[in-house]
């Protein structure tokens, strides 16, 4: 029989629905039952493709008497962490509290005035991994709860108390300068945290890191320091070739288990594919190696392919499982890549010649758990060298092997689609489409990111803005990355394309930022004012897996503050980042988007508005340069929207103005001569 979580639009509540447990979606109702019964509550977090959620689900809440004594002495809510992000946040900060880790599931045992007081991760249904059994942890909370009331409510109290102080900080400008020397020092922390043999940042398990890995690429076309591009270019090509990329789909897993960058925790995410799209597009502005090239088209057409709803928005993710089994959809066994190219004879007859095995690193015992990842183990060149053909040749046998590969690959059990669609996430991917569209001169992508926009706009700005969407229903009201990144992707389509309308729009949606988060220190609240379902107003300012919204939202009061001539945005943008300026020294890999900011902030942001008839063209030749430090923006007509136009057409001619924060300097007519204004 199912439960409340029946007629939910989330993947992850709808794998629940038939639990034994009578779980409740997060609201009202939940806390309103526990008071009238004076029972804490269970809330229970996790998210579509997460594997370990998968796990106890099956082992504890699909277990009859487990749930029976769940339901007897708690009330249970479940909770898709993708659709309150700000909840998860809230009890996740509880949990590493009292724990000192994370991760999901997240289960955390509440009060009815929703304050945590005890919580973990993952329980097994036998007590092991030197932890209880999930049965044992629940008589020992329901024991908690019936003997020690008083002792709980203290509990809960200081842990909401210490949720309220630690999302305080001192928000006050530094005195010291931000200079050079401030850029460099950022760079050499986060080489120190590089793993310069095997990329990335840091041991298993690795992320992709893509703020950071950008932060460097930047800090080399500034400076010319080797090691920044160096490191930064061995992590994207250790993420390229192993198996944490699709070396057949196309797209990234969410990050990989070992060292190597080989075994990845199997699950798609539109974030990360979106960020890594980003930053391949920079390595690429700088190297032109056609290798990222590849890529980037590559999981954008896995993005459109797989993750793309026919309204025009993406999905969520792919699950890291299929048919019960971790990573089955992508792995081949010895004898499954042998029927897979059967009758693939591509040696003429050559039995001893193992040439595919060697460039995807397959074994007859499999590379990882009896099966095998494909990755790049073995470079074209060297196999070229090694079998005395051409490298064309041998890129002609890998690809037709891909081919038969991927047809046997298509007929297995696909993973799960997490088919809900969040604001924040589209806005990502639309921002990476822009930055493709420029940095490869492909209007096509171009096209698909205004496209996109169109539907981000039609789909989510209601009343208000909101949340995440599914089949024509949108709910939840966005939170502030949702406002942070669909802003920067009005502002980013705004240069690329030269619509100034979406500067406009930005803008308005920048007020309602200063209005509805902000807060007294002059950073955003994660939530905004008129949210009263939690009781902590939370400030991140870090880089989790996406980057940090505050330091998109300084980003974007620059952007408009120039552009509409409001020196308190301006002011504020600036203002912030004084203050990040220490922290993002010491912990740069955790203010990699900061770092950015505060390196542009050096260097000299700069707004570019090309105005006249030829604007246009204009437009295209300076989007051919790698500037990371500019925001360029035209009009093509007298009476423009921005502020920053005005006075600035010329009709028979196309003028290009070069501005600081303080004033616009004298048009030039040509992109060489801007360039060396900037």
């Amino acid at each position: 029989m199912a439960n409340r979580l029946k007629d939910e639009q989330s993947p992850y509540l709808l794998q629940h629905a038939n639990n034994p447990v009578d779980w409740y979606p997060w609201g009202d109702e939940a806390f309103e039952k526990a008071k009238q019964e004076h029972k804490p509550l269970i809330v229970s977090i996790g998210y579509a493709a997460c594997h370990w959620c998968h796990v106890m689900e099956h082992e504890s809440f699909e277990d009859k008497e487990t749930a029976a004594y769940m339901n007897e002495h708690f009330v249970c809510i479940k909770v898709d962490r993708e659709e309150h992000p700000d909840v998860d946040h809230m009890y996740m900060d509880a949990v590493q509290a009292i724990s000192g880790s994370g991760g999901w599931p997240l289960n955390v045992f509440v009060t009815p005035e929703r304050a945590p007081f005890y919580g973990g991760t993952y329980y097994p249904p036998r007590a092991a991994y030197n932890r209880p059994s999930w049965m044992q942890l629940l008589g020992r909370m329901n024991e908690v709860w019936t003997t020690n009331q008083d002792e709980v409510a203290q509990q809960a109290g200081q842990m909401i108390a210490h949720l309220k102080q630690a999302s305080l900080r001192s928000f006050a400008g530094t005195e010291k300068s931000i200079d050079n020397e401030t850029c460099r020092k950022i760079a050499d922390t986060l080489l120190q945290q590089a793993d310069k043999e095997k990329g990335g940042f840091g041991n298993a398990p690795k992320f992709p890191g893509t703020m950071a890995i950008s932060f460097l690429l930047e800090h080399y076309h500034f400076t010319g320091y080797e090691p920044a591009l160096k490191h930064a270019l061995r992590s994207l090509d250790a993420m390229i070739e192993g198996g944490i990329y699709d070396q057949l789909g196309g797209g990234f897993a969410r990050y990989s288990t070992d060292r190597e960058w080989l075994a990845p925790h199997f699950e798609k995410m539109l974030y990360d594919n979106a960020l890594l799209v980003s930053a391949l597009c920079d390595g690429y502005s700088i190297t032109k190696n056609v290798r990222y090239k590849e890529v980037i088209e590559e999981t954008i057409a896995f993005a459109e392919r797989e993750l793309k709803d026919e309204s025009g928005g993406y999905y969520c993710a792919l699950d890291a499982d299929s048919g019960g089994v971790e990573g089955k959809f992508y792995t081949f066994t010895w004898d499954e890549w042998v029927e897979a190219l059967a009758p693939f004879d591509p040696f003429d007859g050559a039995q001893d010649d193992n040439l595919l095995e060697e460039y995807f690193g397959i074994k007859r015992e499999g590379n990882w758990e009896g099966t095998n990842i494909l990755h790049v183990a073995k470079s074209v060149a060297a196999l070229a060298s090694e079998y005395s053909i051409d490298k064309e040749e041998v890129l002609s046998r890998i690809n037709e092997a891909k081919g038969k590969l991927w047809t046997a690959r298509a007929k297995r059990i696909r993973p799960q689609t997490d088919d809900k669609s969040l604001l924040s996430w589209n806005a990502l991917m639309n921002i990476a489409l822009t930055k493709a569209g420029v940095v490869l001169q492909h209007e096509p992508y171009l096209r698909l990111a205004t496209m996109h926009l169109e539907w981000m706009v039609g789909a989510f700005e209601k009343e208000e803005l909101l949340h995440t969407w599914k089949r024509g229903t949108a709910k939840i009201s966005a939170k502030l990355d949702d406002h942070a990144y669909l802003i920067q992707a009005m502002l980013q389509l705004a240069s690329a394309t030269g619509e100034a309308q979406w500067v406009v729009k930005a803008t308005t949606l920048a007020g309602g930022v200063v209005k509805d988060f902000g807060n007294e220190g002059g950073f955003f609240y994660y939530t905004a004012a008129h949210q009263q379902d939690i009781p902590v107003r939370k400030t991140d300012v870090y880089d989790g897996a996406t980057p940090s919204a505050n330091a998109l939202m300084a980003h974007n009061l620059w952007i408009c503050g120039m552009c509409m001539e409001q020196p308190a945005y301006i002011e504020r943008a600036v203002a912030m980042l004084r203050s990040m300026s220490d922290t993002a020294m010491r912990y740069s890999y955790s203010f990699g988007y900061w770092a950015m900011l505060l390196q542009r902030h050096v260097m000299g942001m700069k707004t570019v508005v090309n105005a006249g008839y030829g604007a246009d063209e204009t437009r295209k030749k300076l989007q051919e340069e790698y500037i990371p430090k500019i925001y360029a923006i035209n009009s093509r007509k007298k009476i423009s929207e921005l502020r920053t136009i005005e006075k600035k057409f010329f009709e028979d001619k196309t003028c290009i103005f070069v501005c600081t924060e303080q004033a616009c300097l004298s048009p030039v007519s040509t992109v060489n001569e801007a360039l060396r204004l900037l």
